[in-house]
Formats: C-alpha cells, sequence, structure tokens
C-alpha cells in the first residue's frame, strides 16, 4: 500500500491524529474514565473500603497471604526445632548482654513475629525478633569462632573503663555481626592466655563451675614457699568467699628471692590464685596463664597477638563438653547445692569474723617475721621486698646502664 502524501490541513479544519483511526473519537470509552456519565460516576476511596469490608464480601486482607496459614505452617514447622531463652538469643546475636537484653524486654522494645515480648519467652531459629522495630539479624547456626590472645601486663578484660586504661577489646578483629565474649578475666596486673569466642553459649560452658574446666598458671613468688605452705595450698584454705586448693603445686625453681611454682585450678574465682598464696603469707610478683581447658599458650603466640582455633577444634572441644555434660550429669545437681552452701557459710563466717574486729572483742594476730635475707633484698628493679608489695606491673630486669 502506496503511503498517502502529506496534505497541510485547511484552516478552519479539524486536526485528525495519526493513532486513531476516522469515526473512533465517537465511540464509547471504558468504564472508569473521568468523562462518566453524573450517574456512572467513579467510587471515592472510602466509598470501595466500605464495600470491600462489607459482611457479604470475604476476598480483601492487609496481607498478600492468609496469615492463619502461615501461622499454622510455622507451628508446625517450630514443634521440633530447639529452642532458648529470648535474651540469651539477642546476646548471641551481639546487640548487648543478657542483662541489659532484660531491660529492653520488660520496657517492651522487643518483638517476636509482630507480638510484644515478655520475659521468659523462648525462641527458635525461625523466628523473626525485631528492637524498637528494627530485625536483628541472627546467624546461622554453625561452629562459633574461638581466638586465642596472648594478654600483656597493664590491660583490662573490659569494654569501658572510666580511667580510660587500655583494653584488650581493642587488640581483637573486627566482626560484621555478634561480638567477642571473653572467657573468663584476668586482672589488670595478670598476663598469658585469654580465651574470646563469639558464641555465648560457648563462653558460658567453658566458665560454669559444673564443668570444672582446668586452668593452669605460672607463678612468681617473692621468696620460697615451705613444706608446710605447699601442703596447706594443696589440701584447702579458707578465704572470704569459701575453701579452695590447688589440683596440682609443682616448684619450677628460681634464682635469689624469685622463685617460680607451676599451679592448677578448676575454679576461676576473683583474683583466687593470688589471694591462695596471701592465704600462707607470701605474695605474688608475677602470675602467667598458661593453659585453659584444652588449649595452651603458644610458644610461637608473641605478647600482645592472637591466634585463632580451627572449626575442626572447635567442634571436638564442644563434643568433650557434651560428654563431660553427660558423665556429670546424675551428681551436678548435687555438687552444685554443695557448693552453693559452702560459699553462703564463708559469706556469714567473714561477716562475723567482720563484726568481731569491729567491735573490738578480737585482735588481730601479730605478724610473722620476714626473714633477714629478705629484708633488704630486692627483686631485681630495686624496690625492696619487705614491704611485700604487688611487683607484677614491674619490668622484671633493671634497664642496662651505657657505657
Amino acid at each position: 500500500m502506496k503511503n498517502r502524501p502529506f496534505r497541510p490541513p485547511v484552516s478552519g479544519q479539524k486536526k485528525r491524529t495519526p493513532f486513531r483511526r476516522p469515526g473512533e473519537h465517537n465511540l464509547p470509552r471504558p468504564e472508569g474514565r473521568r468523562n462518566r456519565e453524573a450517574g456512572n460516576r467513579s467510587l471515592s476511596p472510602a466509598e470501595a473500603m466500605s464495600l470491600l469490608t462489607s459482611e457479604d464480601f470475604h476476598g480483601y486482607s492487609d496481607r498478600p497471604f492468609a496469615k492463619e496459614m502461615v501461622e499454622r505452617l510455622r507451628k508446625r514447622a517450630t514443634q521440633d526445632l530447639p529452642t532458648e531463652k529470648l535474651q540469651k538469643a539477642l546476646a548471641d546475636a551481639g546487640v548487648g548482654s543478657r542483662r541489659e537484653m532484660e531491660r529492653l524486654i520488660e520496657a517492651g522494645h522487643v518483638t517476636v513475629n509482630g507480638a510484644t515480648a515478655k520475659l521468659g519467652d523462648r525462641v527458635t531459629a525461625e523466628d523473626i525478633l525485631r528492637i524498637d522495630g528494627r530485625q536483628i539479624r541472627r546467624e546461622a547456626t554453625g561452629t562459633p569462632r574461638v581466638l586465642m590472645y596472648h594478654k600483656v601486663a597493664g590491660e583490662i578484660v573490659s569494654r569501658d573503663d572510666p580511667e580510660g586504661r587500655p583494653t584488650v577489646f581493642a587488640r581483637l578483629p573486627r566482626l560484621s555481626q555478634g561480638r567477642w565474649i571473653a572467657v573468663g578475666r584476668l586482672d589488670f596486673n595478670t598476663e598469658g592466655l585469654l580465651l574470646f569466642t563469639t558464641s555465648g553459649e560457648l563462653a558460658n560452658r567453658l566458665m560454669h563451675p559444673r564443668y570444672e574446666i582446668e586452668r593452669e598458671y605460672a607463678v612468681r613468688v617473692i621468696g620460697e614457699l615451705e613444706a608446710e605452705a605447699m601442703l596447706k595450698l594443696q589440701q584447702g584454705v579458707e578465704l572470704e568467699d569459701g575453701p579452695a586448693k590447688f589440683d596440682l603445686l609443682q616448684d619450677e625453681g628460681g634464682t635469689g628471692t624469685n622463685h617460680w611454682y607451676r599451679v592448677r585450678i578448676r575454679e576461676g574465682r576473683n583474683r583466687e590464685v593470688r589471694r591462695m598464696f596471701e592465704a600462707v603469707g607470701v605474695t605474688v610478683s608475677r602470675l602467667i596463664r598458661v593453659r585453659y581447658g584444652a588449649v595452651s599458650l603458644p610458644k610461637s603466640l608473641p605478647r600482645g597477638k592472637r591466634m585463632e582455633l580451627t572449626p575442626e577444634e572447635v567442634r571436638a572441644w564442644i563434643a568433650e563438653l557434651d560428654a563431660i555434660e553427660k558423665r556429670i550429669a546424675p551428681t551436678a545437681k548435687a555438687k552444685a547445692e554443695a557448693a552453693k552452701t559452702r560459699k553462703e557459710e564463708a559469706r556469714v563466717k567473714a561477716r562475723a569474723e567482720g563484726r568481731t574486729v569491729r567491735s573490738g572483742e578480737k585482735v588481730e594476730a601479730p605478724r610473722r617475721a620476714k626473714d633477714a635475707r629478705f629484708r633488704d633484698a630486692s627483686d631485681r628493679t630495686g624496690v625492696p621486698v619487705h614491704e611485700a608489695r604487688d611487683l607484677s606491673d614491674r619490668p622484671t630486669q633493671r634497664k642496662r646502664e651505657r657505657r
């Protein structure tokens, strides 16, 4: 078909659009156009909503899929899934500590699958958790990470310190999700092996007294332990928070006024090793943790550096903890009750002794005179040792004079 030549419109003649055939403008337009007659006008949003929500209409919902069906499927799917406490799940996700999460739950800031959570709720890996409307990303269940860190003296095991002292967390790698959790603590002047993990559950299992995880330390003291003191430390000494004893106390020798010992203990109370030596009248000048459970401090790991365990090593340690838990399950409750009773008795005794001393009824025993050979001695730093000060934050050797 040949193209028609273009003809300019005659003045006064109406222009025709090339996209509409002649006479098409006279055809009726579809429903819903603005040019409807008054009797066939469009409905307002309020009128349309009233029709949709009437009793005769059952096809309108605020969700694109039936919520009841989703809930039934979710209930069937989560019946066999393991559950955990809500505050624990949030803490494992790196949001904060369990105590902080409990406060948020009590204040009504946390929701589980759209419903406001309450303290005591348990959740599964399929549940959707939100804090103030922000969804919390949770890592898929897998092997947690475990770091070994060689702590140096002069660092604090805390994220925030009012005094501004250096913290061990500044030495750890950053995580895109979650946070590093310290397995136990070492005080400011103690050095050696410190473990970190991304799993709050694993950290709790490694720290809980019922597993009796062994801790091994290298201890440098001022002077030397007598045979009577060594026997007492192995049989048990009385501390403010209960009795304590070493499972192993081995003499490693020494030179001058300093003497080294290797000790092993199954607890992790605050400054327990130092307090045990103080109970027999000996001052610790240096304390190094060399082993925690199955992990020993590598010789190739310098101070202030870190090393990560392989996933296979972590899984093997978790399997060992599972075996220990099965073995101690029958007697775990009785042991926990006995330990609780001993601690409470020790607290009562300590408070009674404190009241007796304040009332003047009891006079402190005179301090045992120190050996004359230690009176004017030094620990190679130039500081006299007869004052019985803690010297673990001082250098071990005197700086050499330049010639």
